[in-house]
């Protein structure tokens, strides 16, 4: 039975904000993985579904696995240890999931370098 809001200690209250901050970490990391896994699908459609060996593929698959690897983390902290249902629900390629730990910090992507100093 759920305790009226006068007989919360400030324990339960410091729970239910790290309960809410937990899944607000979750959504917000989910929401990364997707965005970045639909960056590398839209690069490959572009491409005509072969890929290819440019920088910038590689940084799309970096930045794939590495959105990965932060939403494994986050979950495994809120205890959800599987993450076989992870890849399978956001269908995470073979590519990204061998990548996932070994990128630890997010990429930086390959830009033009202009002429002239500025």
């Amino acid at each position: 039975m759920a305790k009226s809001p006068r007989d919360r200690t400030p324990t339960d209250l410091l729970g239910v904000e790290l309960m809410a901050e937990k899944a607000s970490a979750l959504g917000r990391l989910g929401r990364g993985l997707e965005q970045a896994l639909a960056a590398l699908r839209a690069h490959d459609a572009a491409l005509g579904g072969a890929g290819d060996a440019r920088p910038s593929r590689a940084v799309l698959v970096d930045t794939a696995a590495h959105a990965l690897w932060m939403l494994m983390v986050q979950r495994e902290a809120c205890g959800l240890r599987d993450p076989h249902a992870l890849v399978r629900d956001y269908a995470v390629p073979p590519e990204v999931q061998s990548r996932a730990g070994a990128v630890l910090s997010p990429p930086v992507p390959v830009r033009r370098s202009r002429r002239g100093p500025f």
